[in-house]
Formats: structure tokens, sequence, C-alpha cells
């Protein structure tokens, strides 16, 4: 059975205690099991905490995912006031509860920056059974973000190669058309073990979001590492890694790399790509932006980065486009992936099209 568990404190509030106790029901009635104890491998904790002082809950494996819940007053900007809070709880997800005269407000909003508000009244059968809707995704996904590192990179391979250098003035690229937007300065708001953790758990990066990637031959790919500027991609092993495996029982990405260095880890989206260039040989290239484009196809579902469920369902929308080497695909609430038959392809295609707001919904 599913399990699911709720920790902080509901005290002083009438809305929180409504909410937890209305979700609880509702996840109940859909087979899922409340777990007190908080098992070190259970999948989904619902953290209620404090706006002004938010406690942080410390997963005991990577594979939990938190959902952060506060409440606060109304703002105009809920995303610039409630994102820390998000952040300095070391959550996956954020329901924040905006608080003014009448029945509260809510909002789901997400690490990629998205924000976006539960439609049905607060209360009612319908709002918890939409709020259970958009939280299943995060109770059933199956993370992917360990690394195996093999010292193995051919030393004719440690300072790159033409693609590398084609991936260099790509993200070079992508920076001049501001489609790797800077993440929240979250090293301001952690300590840093709290950043090396949160880093560890779910590969939030530094510098900027998005990736870009380039098959070298077979299935192999050379791609962007976690958490570098996507503007200024040097280093073999660090800036860029060689991606060549992946295995499945651990789950985790296999990837080669120089024997002297200290390598980066390899994007949460690595599955994503891995998936792509193994079903669709004539794909040479691939970048994820979190930007958007009219007219797009979207996946249905707002599955958490870094997971299986993403890929596939990126995937999926691959395999039905008329071209798959030639593809757009909306990820739902978060950005876009673009294959191509090589970077400049990608580039071409693009050019002049990218609204930088994604759509949420």
């Amino acid at each position: 059975m599913n399990t699911f568990a709720m920790i902080g404190s509901q005290e002083g509030s009438p809305f929180l205690k409504e909410f937890a106790a209305g979700l609880q029901r509702e996840m109940e009635s859909k087979g899922y099991q409340l777990d007190e104890e908080v098992p070190p491998k259970i999948q989904l904790v619902l953290n209620f905490v404090d706006e002004a002082c938010p406690r942080h809950f410390r997963r005991s494996g990577q594979g939990t995912f938190v959902v952060t819940v506060a409440e606060g007053k109304p703002h105009t900007d809920i995303l610039h006031t409630a994102y820390p809070v998000l952040i300095r709880s070391l959550g996956n997800l954020m329901i924040y509860l905006s608080i003014g005269n009448g029945e509260p407000e809510t909002y789901f909003l997400t690490l990629e920056q998205g924000c976006y508000s539960v439609k049905e009244s607060f209360g009612t059968e319908g709002y918890f059974r939409e709020v259970f809707e958009r939280l299943q995704p995060l109770a059933t996904s199956q993370l992917v973000i360990d690394n195996h590192f093999f010292p193995d990179l051919p030393e004719t391979l440690w300072d790159g190669d033409r693609i590398t250098r084609d991936i260099y003035q790509s993200g070079k690229k992508l920076d001049e058309m501001n489609s790797l937007p800077a993440p929240f300065p979250i090293q301001e708001l952690l300590p840093p073990r709290d950043y090396r953790h949160i880093q560890r758990l779910y590969g939030i990066g530094g510098l900027s979001y998005g990736n870009l990637s380039a098959r070298r031959e077979e299935n192999q790919f050379w791609m962007s590492a976690r958490g570098v500027n996507k503007g200024n991609l040097h280093q073999i092993g660090r800036d860029i890694l060689l991606i060549k495996g992946f295995d499945d029982t651990t789950p985790a990405m296999e990837i080669s790399v120089p024997p002297q260095i200290e390598p980066k880890r390899a994007s949460v989206d690595a599955i994503e790509h891995w998936m792509i260039y193994t079903e669709h040989p004539e794909v040479g290239a691939i970048i994820h932006i979190h930007a958007w484009m009219d007219g797009v196809t979207s996946t249905e579902i707002n599955y958490p980065c870094g997971t299986v469920q993403l890929a596939e369902a990126v995937a999926d929308q691959i395999r039905k486009a008329e071209d798959p080497s030639r593809a757009v695909v909306g990820l739902k609430n978060h950005g876009l992936t673009i294959t191509g038959r090589d970077l400049d392809d990608i580039f071409e295609r693009i050019d002049g099209r990218i609204l930088p707001q994604v759509p949420m919904s």
C-alpha cells in the first residue's frame, strides 16, 4: 500500500487543520495510508511549517518527496514571497494558503519557480480532489539522480572534441537568448550544510537552469553537468560529461570521466536524454530550457524533474511527433525539450520563437 506522512504543526491555524484533514480523507479514499512513524523509505511527506521560521524535514533517502505546506497573508507576488520558504524548508514542492478576509487562495510553487493556483473553492470535495491529483505524481515517481563515475575516458577526449566545442558555443547562445534563467539565490538562504544537502537530494544548480546535450556515438552523449554555468562550458568531467550508460538496477546514470578530475554530477534530466537517444538514433542533439513556444504539444502531468515518469512522458510525446528527430515537447508547468539532428538545427528552428514565460496551469 502507498503511504504518506504529515509532520509539523497545524496548531493555531483552522485553515491548515481543515486542509490536513480534508487531504488525508481524500488520499485515504484513493488507497493511501497515513504513516505516523515516517519510515526512511516513505515516498511522500507533507511538512506543515511556519512561514516566518520554516523547519525542514531531513530525508533519510533520495526517493522521498517533501511537500511544504504553509499559510500567509495575501501578497501581490506570491512567488517572490513564498519561494524562499520552499527553499529554506528543503521542499520539492510547496502548497501556500494565502489567507485574506474570506476563503484562502491556494497556490502550488515549484523549484523551477513555477506558481499556479488551485481552481476549486477551498474546503470542497473538488478542492481536495484537485490538490490530490497534483500531488499524486510525487507519490508515484521514481527519481534517477544517482551517478556511477568511471575514470575511463580516453585521453584523446580529456580536452573534448568537436562536439563539446559545439556544446560550448550553444551554451553561450542560450545564455545570450536569456533562456537559462538564474534560479533564486538558494545559497544565500541556506547554511552550507543544508545547501549541500539540497544539491545532493534533487540537483538544484547554482548558476542556471536548463541543459543541452549532443550524441557522440551510438547512445553515448555529451551533456552539460548539474549546477554549472551553461553559458561557459569548458572543462570535461566538470562542465561537460560523457554519459555512457544507464544502470536500471540502482538506478543511476553511468558517466565516463578523466581519471585525474573530481567530476560534477550529471543533470537530473540525463535519464530523459538517455531514453530519447536510445530510442531514436536519428536524434543528434537535445536542448532543455525553462521557456515556451506557441502551439507545442505538452505532457499532461507535472511529473518532477529527474524521474523516470517525466522521462517516459516526454519520450512518449517525441515518439508521437511527425519527425522525432526534430520534435518540440512542452513539459507541463516546466519548460521545453527540443530534439534536433544537431545543435545548429535546433537553433535554426527556435530562432525568434522562444517565449520566456512558461504557462502555468
